[in-house]
Formats: structure tokens, sequence, C-alpha cells
């Protein structure tokens, strides 16, 4: 538990600098469309989602593709028998959470992931994303937050000890 603020902080400050330097590749490279036209990878709802997706919508989609990723980490990383094919499965799972969220939101399922880009994006004078960046913050903790109960509920299936 003390190692957890040392990756909170690593993941954000990651981020952010991932997100600054996108900022400088989109704007050197006209080819690009420039920052409007990339959006950084900002997430969004409402008029900053390509389908105009809700905020409760956008809300129920985090937690649940959160919920599905995170689950699926836990679930093939919890004996430790699965190591040979564990990183092929979470890949896969996150390439799924992706395909199906990517239209809806932007997909975060990392709120140090969504809060790069719309911290960016402000930068640059337009502050929609930070306006909402606290959805994609919260959703995929509760989500999160929920794989671990689910997990923890249903522990003794996932165990080889029984």
């Amino acid at each position: 538990m003390k190692e957890l603020y040392g990756y909170w902080i690593g993941q954000f400050v990651g981020g952010i600098a991932a997100a600054f330097v996108l900022l400088l590749i989109v704007t050197q490279c006209g080819a690009l469309g420039g920052v409007a036209e990339t959006g950084l990878g900002c997430n969004g709802f409402g008029d900053a989602s390509t389908t105009g997706i809700t905020m409760m919508g956008a809300i129920v989609v985090e937690v649940i593709l959160t919920c599905d990723f995170v689950l699926t980490i836990l679930g093939v990383t919890a004996d430790g028998k699965t190591g040979h094919f564990a990183g092929i499965v979470i890949g896969l799972t996150l390439t799924f959470v992706h395909i199906m969220g990517i239209p809806l939101t932007g997909t975060s399922v990392n709120p140090a992931r969504s809060f790069g880009p719309a911290l960016a994006m402000a930068v640059t004078g337009n502050t929609a994303a930070l306006d909402q960046v606290w959805v994609f913050i919260f959703a995929p903790l509760v989500g999160a937050a929920l794989a671990a109960v689910i997990f923890r509920a249903f522990k003794s299936f996932y165990s080889t000890e029984a």
C-alpha cells in the first residue's frame, strides 16, 4: 500500500509528459492537422464525443470497461500460473476495451491517460477536456474498485488451492 502513491504520481507525471510531447509533435507536423483536429487523444462526452454520449453514459461506459480490464488482469495473474500468456490476454482485453470505447468516450480506463491530454489541451486554450476530466478520473476508479469487489467475491473460482 505504501507504494501506491508513488505509482499514482509516476502515472500522472508520465501521462502529462507524454501529452506534452504529443502536443509538441502535433504542432510541428502540419500533416497531422493541428491540435484542434487531433484533440490530443482527449476523452469527452456530449459535444466533446463523436457520438454525443451523455455524461451518465460516459460514466457507465468507463466504469464497465475499466472493470472488465482490471478484472481480466486480476483473473489472469491471480495464481501465478498464467505467466506465459497473461500478457497476451491483458493486451487483447485492452484492445477490446479500446475498440468498444474509442467511438463513445475516447476510452480512458486510466485517469493519468486522461488527465495528461486534458491538461495539454488546456494549455492551448481549449479547456473543454479539462472541464470533463473528472468523469475520466472518477469512473475508472469506480470501475477498478468494482473489479476488486467482484474478484474478491468470486476468488474461490480463480484459486487452484480448493
